[in-house]
This record gives C-alpha cells, structure tokens and sequence, in this order.
C-alpha cells in the first residue's frame, strides 16, 4: 500500500477527532457559554447537517481542480473551522465554526476514497479505502479519549488548536505524498448527477443510513444505558467507548481485506452479525461484562459495512464516482442523525434504554434486506448479458461459386 494512504489516514484521523470529541466536552462548553445541555448538544447535530450539505456542495465545487488540489483545499477549511472554534467569544460563533469545519468531512472522505481506490491495482481497492477509514475508527480509539481528557482538564479550546494542528499535518501530508492525478477530462457535474439514476448506487446509500444508523441508535444513548442499565460508573463510559471504537478498527479492516475478495458476502454477513447483536444488546446490556463484549461486536460488524458499501458506490458510479461517494459519507450522517431521533422517541416513550437497540436491530435488518434485493436485482440484470455472450453464433451458409 502507498505511503499517500497514510496522509490520506491523517486528515480521517483528524476529521474524526473532531465529529465525535465534542460530545465529551459538553458539559463544558455548556457552563462556559451559560447554555443548556440540549443546546450545547447542537454543536453535534449542526455538525452532521453540515456533512450532509458539504458533500455534495464542496465536491461540486471540487470538480473544477484536480483531486489532490481540492483534498488540500478540503483540509484548510478543515483548519480555518477548527481554529474558528476553539477562540469562539461566543456560542454561536462556536457553532458556525464546527459548521465551517464539517463542510470538508463528506468531500474530504468522499474524493480521499476514489483517490485511495486509484493508487491501488482493482483487487486492493476495498483494502485501500479501509486503510484510509482507519484514521476515522482510531480517533474514536485515541483521538476522542484523548481530546477528551485534555479538553477538561487544560480546556476545550486547547482540544480544538490540537485538532487544527493535526489538520496541518494532514495537509502537509497530502501536499507530499499524494500524486497529483489529473482532473478527470470529459466528467461535468451533469455527469456526476446523472450516477443517482442508476438505482444499484441509490440502494447502496440507503444501505449505508440504514446499517450505518442502526450503529448510532445504540451507541447515542451509551452514556445512560451503560450507567443506569449495566451498572458502571460515569467514569467508566469513556473506557467503553476505547472497547467500541477497538472493535470499529477491527471491523473495519476485516471488511477492507474480505470485500476485495467476495463484497457481496461480506456486506450479507456484517449486516445480519449487526442485526443480531444489536437484539441481543437489550438482554446483553444488564451485565457489565457482556455489555463490555457486545460493545466490541457492534463496532466490529458495523464498520465491516464500510468498505464495501464505499466500494459497492464506487463500482456502480464508475464514470463518475467522485459525487457519489461523497453522498454515500453525507448518507453516514443522515444514519447517524435518523437513528438518534429514533432512539430518543423510542426512549420519550417509556420503553426504557435498552430500546434505541431493538430500533438499531430493525435499521440494520432493513439494510440486509435491501443488500439482498440489490443482489439478486444484479444477477438479474448481468445473466443476459452472460447469455449473449456465450452463446455460440450459427455458421453463415456460403454459397457455393458457380462454374
């Protein structure tokens, strides 16, 4: 694998930190602010719906540089959003900088995926992307324990100056050891949209918000269901989390190395391990040490989805891939963000907090059925073509020369 993967690794890591470390800092930013719990909680939400906007926005805009100009461009706004926020003199100018800094995660993800996918010969592709989402599953590992750790102790805004410092590093890398690939001649934004009429990449992102959501049902209400179900102490959960986010890395790359080798079968079987896991969560979830374990499970078999769903919209957009895979990162969000208001409803409801995970387990089945359906839709569409070419043409009667 080429050392650009790495640089590729190093924004991932950097753009995960800052999604996820914020939830871990709330409470301070809450009482800096004199703001609420549920309003500090926005800097989250108003983080995903940035993804899900930028995505197509930067990467529409990407279409007019080369791929390594605008993966630089990507990881300097990602920098300017970060130091915005961190000297914020105020709440909602704290806010728009986590804004400014989300608008890079869906293109910066979306473009570094065909990148990584094209330094690579076609049986590594799977693999290379998973090296690249490494980044994002180690910041949940490192980054986010860390940032956390740092952020109550020395303060939020020195969390978020680190962050932008990894930033920089992630550009510098990108500057030195991506290749420069030519800006693809003949592809038009009108092009790029035109891969949403195919119907294979419109069922691999509902895959994605659907499998993808079924993870985050579960683990936005952790922090309550681990301390109040399961019995640990608050202190505890960041710990949990370390185990979910080792089983993040893990998944992810298990399904980098088998979705090169049999994607189809991979996704099938991270999807129905999902599923199930998640069920058995609301059982598993009153005992410290099978929660501890079924929290490892659930980020193994949910980021196993990741690389083969990312390849399954690369293959299928193959003329135009580089929107449709940042859609498919916005449609992570768009899981993420459906999934938690699911989760809270189930929750408003009286059912306890064990039954954000019944509504993971439905989302991750959901995703199974449509993985099935876009299969045998498949096999459909491509045994014709197998048919033509087959069968054998009938020998063309000469006729014989007259004398």
């Amino acid at each position: 694998m080429p050392l650009a993967l790495l640089a590729l690794a190093i924004g991932a890591f950097g753009i995960g930190t800052t999604e996820f470390v914020v939830m871990g800092l709330l409470p301070e930013v809450a009482a800096e602010f004199q703001v609420s719990i549920p309003a500090a909680g926005f800097l989250a939400t108003g983080y995903a719906l940035g993804v899900v906007l930028g995505a197509p926005l930067m990467t529409a805009l990407g279409t007019r540089v080369s791929r390594k100009r605008m993966l630089m461009i990507l990881m300097g706004l990602f920098i300017v959003g970060n130091v915005v926020t961190a000297a914020a003199p105020v709440f909602e100018v704290m806010v728009a900088g986590r804004v400014i800094a989300s608008l890079a995660h869906g293109a910066f993800f979306g473009i570094g995926a065909v990148v990584a996918a094209d330094l690579v010969a076609p049986q590594k592709k799977a693999g290379a992307i998973a090296l690249m989402f490494t980044g994002l599953t180690v910041a949940n590992v490192v980054g986010v324990p860390v940032g956390t750790y740092i952020g109550q102790h020395a303060g939020w805004r020195v969390t978020f100056l680190l962050v932008a410092a990894l930033g920089v590093l992630g550009l510098l890398g990108v500057a030195r050891l991506v290749p420069e690939q030519p800006r693809a001649e003949g592809i038009r934004l009108r092009q790029e949209i035109a891969a949403f009429r195919n119907v294979q990449v419109l069922l691999a992102m509902a895959m994605t918000v659907l499998g993808f959501g079924g993870v985050f049902a579960a683990i936005t209400y952790i922090t309550p269901m681990m301390t109040e179900t399961a019995g640990y102490s608050a202190s505890a959960v960041t710990w949990l989390l370390v185990l979910f986010g080792l089983g993040m890395v893990g998944g992810n790359l298990a399904g980098g190395r088998y979705a090169d080798r049999r994607p189809t079968l991979m996704l099938s079987v991270s999807l129905s391990g999902l599923a199930l896991v998640l069920a058995l969560f609301t059982l598993t979830a009153h005992n410290k040490v099978a929660a501890a374990v079924t929290l490892v499970l659930i980020g193994a078999f949910g980021f196993a989805t990741v690389p083969p769903l990312q390849k399954r919209v690369l293959d299928q957009a193959v003329d135009a891939p580089t929107l449709a895979s940042a859609m498919n990162i916005g449609a992570f969000n768009l899981g993420n963000a459906l999934a938690a208001w699911l989760g809270g409803i189930v929750i408003g409801a009286g059912l306890g907090y064990t039954a954000p995970n019944w509504v993971g387990a439905v989302l991750a089945a959901s995703a199974l059925v449509l993985a099935l359906a876009s299969s045998a839709l498949e096999r459909r569409t491509t045994a014709p073509s197998r048919l033509v070419a087959t069968r054998t043409p009938e020998p063309t009667a000469v006729p014989e020369p007259r004398p």
